[in-house]
């Protein structure tokens, strides 16, 4: 099923939404980590999947990906990617009885990780579908060590050249820890999405060029 057509009135409440989502979803990780999160605005554009690598350093930059699919009464795609040097200073904020040199992780390290996309997306999927009433679910997360160009295409692909894409980086002041959030509604649940905010468009099915 191909997109909708998306004006700049129905971009713009996916990107107020996925503000508000991220605003849950950043205070859950601060509270997480016990450092304040900070959020760029989020954009919210159709995108071409060839070029989503250049937002997190390009396609040989080695990343941290954590992938959940939404589940529920909208579809769709979660993928939080954090660079690599970001991941290990995370999950040392997680863990620091670890003391994690970034050689090989443990399984409880691993895991922490997992629950951070976890706790995120439950965050966001939760102050969403308040806003849609919509009941919105993560998968289990599905943790990942890949080069952004791969991720882009193992992904945040899935087959398709051109999504709507939700996209928020995120940092700490310190600067150690940044990363990006992507939400990927499917067609359909993208509709679903606009009919429910009140800016609906054409049926999917239209071109979204």
């Amino acid at each position: 099923m191909s997109l909708p057509r998306l004006t700049d009135e129905q971009l713009d409440v996916l990107r107020e939404m996925s503000n508000i989502g991220m605003g849950h979803a950043a205070t859950a990780l601060s509270q997480m980590i016990g450092k304040t999160i900070y959020l760029k605005v989020p954009q919210a554009t159709v995108v071409d999947f060839a070029d989503t690598s250049a937002l997190f350093g390009g396609d040989k930059r080695l990343v941290a990906s954590i992938h959940l699919q939404i589940l529920g009464e909208a579809r769709g795609d979660i993928v939080l990617v954090f660079p690599m040097e970001s991941a290990i200073t995370l999950i040392g904020d997680l863990l620091p009885q670890q003391k994690t040199r970034g050689a090989i992780l443990t399984e409880l390290e691993l895991s922490s990780l997992k629950e951070v996309g976890n706790i995120l997306a439950s965050a966001f999927l939760n102050a969403l579908g308040t806003m849609l009433r919509l009941s919105l679910i993560p998968s289990t997360p599905v943790l990942s060590f890949d080069l952004a160009g791969a991720v882009v295409t193992n992904i945040i692909g899935n087959g398709e050249e051109l999504s709507v894409l939700a996209e928020t980086e995120f940092h700490c002041q310190e600067g150690q820890i940044n990363g990006h959030f992507f939400l990927l509604p499917d067609a359909a649940s993208l509709q679903k999405i606009l009919e429910l905010a009140g800016v609906a468009g054409p049926a999917p099915g239209h071109s979204s060029l």
